[in-house]
């Protein structure tokens, strides 16, 4: 279980709602939400040697299915292992 479920759990146990600033800092501390957001930006980065290839703007959805289909899996292990300290419990 997570921080973040764990700490939903306790609130609706205890009939405290937690504040949201504090669910967003749970949530941003976890090692799933960095890679998600640091595969976001590999994304946007490939979204634009492509769009520059192309001559045009080809999309997020394109660059993500791209991206995802040709780079993830090799990113993911390097990131991974360049971040082992986050992904312990990953």
């Amino acid at each position: 279980m997570t921080a973040f479920n764990t700490q939903k759990k306790a609130s609706r146990l205890s009939g405290r709602k937690v504040p949201d600033s504090l669910t967003r800092l749970i949530a941003q501390q976890s090692s799933l939400f960095r890679e998600t957001l640091a595969e976001r930006e590999e994304i946007l980065r490939h979204k634009w040697f492509l769009s520059e290839r192309a001559g045009r703007d080809v999309g997020f959805d394109t660059a993500a299915y791209d991206w995802i289909s040709h780079h993830r899996a090799a990113w993911r292990d390097a990131w991974r292992k360049h971040h082992q300290h986050l992904v312990a419990a990953v």
